[in-house]
């Protein structure tokens, strides 16, 4: 289906989003696109905070907004959707609230739960793409598996103390060669052993890398939803502040992973059951 430039959108829109209208990449066709998309953001913490603030501010329409935590003083430093008036408030209100005052044009969909193997695949459905800004493998797996179920692009990033990586996955499609496209699976196979990843609270983190890696993530979901530029299917993109150094590696598709490789043993979610139990005891 083809767009007419400017048809859907409002004078106020035409005069908010003037200068993105002007890019060749994207301009009144591209804006209506974005206007008419939903995206799922898994997480309103971190990562999660740039991200909804430049997709909102960028015009996508919908933004459907996961997160069963509440906003605390210590979230302040990183998590800059959030307000200190917002503490003790549900993080989906208050990101919404926050959405609301940036860009009132923009609907939220809040989701105040967890994301589990029984809410999964229904929830993910109903959006056009997934942006994961979770904080725990566990809920990592299952977000790459509940995308693969039901079809749907998933832009997923993570962050240490001084770093943090990127990537985007469509294991649902196949290359040009034939072969299935990687999942988060081909470049993690396992999970670290308990114990080895220290979280946030006694790692620590230096709020403005998550703000890098969130603001990467709110890039990317725009080109997925535009088909503009270089998708960072099959490509890791790194990211070290300390070295002040981007790098990107390949990585592929694994023919013995158990979510689309050649003898899959996985055919729905139950087998997160167990898994997550394990993380959140």
């Amino acid at each position: 289906m083809s767009y007419i430039p400017f048809i859907m959108l409002t004078s106020d829109e035409i005069e908010r989003y003037k200068r993105q209208l002007v890019l060749k990449e994207i301009g009144g066709e591209g804006q209506q696109r974005l206007k008419e998309a939903k995206v799922l953001v898994i997480g309103a913490g971190g990562l999660g905070s740039p991200l909804l603030i430049y997709l909102a501010t960028a015009g996508v329409g919908t933004l459907g907004i996961i997160d069963d935590d509440r906003v605390s003083l210590d979230n302040l430093q990183r998590q800059i959707v959030h307000d200190t008036l917002s503490v003790g408030t549900l993080k989906t209100r208050s990101a919404a609230r926050g959405l609301e005052r940036l860009n009132p044009n923009v609907e939220t969909r809040l989701y105040s739960t967890r994301f589990q193997p029984e809410n999964a695949i229904e929830i993910v459905s109903h959006y056009d793409i997934v942006a994961d800004g979770s904080d725990n493998f566990a809920t990592r797996y299952l977000v790459n598996d509940a995308c693969y179920f039901a079809k749907r692009p998933l832009i997923s990033a993570a962050v240490g103390p001084f770093d943090g990586y990127l990537t985007t996955i469509r294991a649902f499609e196949h290359d040009a060669d034939g072969n299935p496209r990687p999942s988060y699976r081909c470049l993690f196979p396992d999970a670290p052993p308990a114990g080895t990843v220290a979280p946030c609270s006694e790692a620590g983190i230096l709020g403005a890398v998550t703000g890098v890696m969130g603001t990467l993530q709110a890039v990317e979901v725009v080109k997925e939803l535009l088909t503009i530029g270089e998708s960072l299917v099959g490509r890791l993109l790194l990211y070290d502040a300390l070295q002040a150094r981007f790098s990107t590696l390949n990585y592929a598709w694994d023919p013995d992973n158990p979510l689309n490789g050649r003898n899959p043993r996985y055919r729905d979610l139950s087998h997160h059951r167990e898994a997550l139990a394990d993380a959140s005891g």
